[in-house]
């Protein structure tokens, strides 16, 4: 396979990004309206039309940014809209609708590892299809591992600071929560000095190895989607 252009890389990350996010927004809603809370139902949120979930920046902008910039993509959509009042049990419920998130990631992972060994096993089949199909589920691997891994870090916004919020004594708890309005500025700082990388990147390697080892994926294809 030869390098891809940025047009061809567009196309090999537009599905796995567009289905990451998207996903992983739909997870918490309907874990919450499992659990008692219908307000992302109502506002039509838990439909898998990714237009209901776009973030102008975090799905477009961002990830435009970083195809150009880097070759890897990254973004996020619009955080589906939770009431924990109406939950049945609001501690211990939020920290089941934080994890749904980063557990639909992980299945879309598991998934997309599949596409991709399918690919190379029927290639002869699938004809000029068999490369993108390829590099596409390599794109859903990473992009699925990345969410997963970032978002279970312990600091709010993210889902891992719900979740350490939900298991905190009340008052550490809303302690904790008040670091939520500076969450993304501490994350973007940590990303910018390297040192959430630092923390994550051997985490995320494992997991993409364990996959891509169980499904016979070979590492080099990951090198030409970024």
């Amino acid at each position: 396979m030869q390098d891809l252009s940025i047009p061809q890389l567009a196309a090999v990350w537009a599905l796995p990004v567009l289905s990451a996010v998207t996903l992983h927004e739909v997870a918490h809603g309907w874990v919450a309206h499992r659990l008692g809370d219908a307000t992302a139902r109502s506002l039509g949120r838990l439909s898998l039309n990714p237009l209901r979930h776009v973030d102008p920046v975090g799905t477009v902008l961002v990830p435009a940014v970083m195809l150009v910039a880097s070759g890897f993509v990254f973004g996020w959509a619009r955080p589906v809209p939770v009431n924990p009042g109406n939950l049945r049990s609001p501690r211990r419920d939020m920290a089941w609708v934080a994890l749904a998130g980063p557990f639909a990631n992980l299945l879309m992972a598991v998934a997309w590892v599949v596409v991709a060994r399918l690919a190379l096993v029927y290639h002869q089949a699938l004809g000029d299809a068999a490369p993108f199909l390829v590099l596409m589920g390599a794109a859903g691997v990473l992009i699925n591992t990345v969410l997963l891994v970032l978002n279970l870090f312990p600091l709010p916004p993210l889902d891992g600071g719900r979740v350490l919020t939900s298991l905190l004594p009340p008052l550490w708890a809303a302690r904790v929560a008040r670091v939520e309005r500076f969450g993304l500025l501490i994350v973007v700082g940590l990303l910018v000095t390297g040192a959430l990388g630092y923390v994550l990147t051997p985490i995320m390697s494992l997991v993409i190895g364990s996959l891509s080892a169980a499904a016979g994926l070979p590492a080099e294809v990951y090198g030409m989607v970024q």
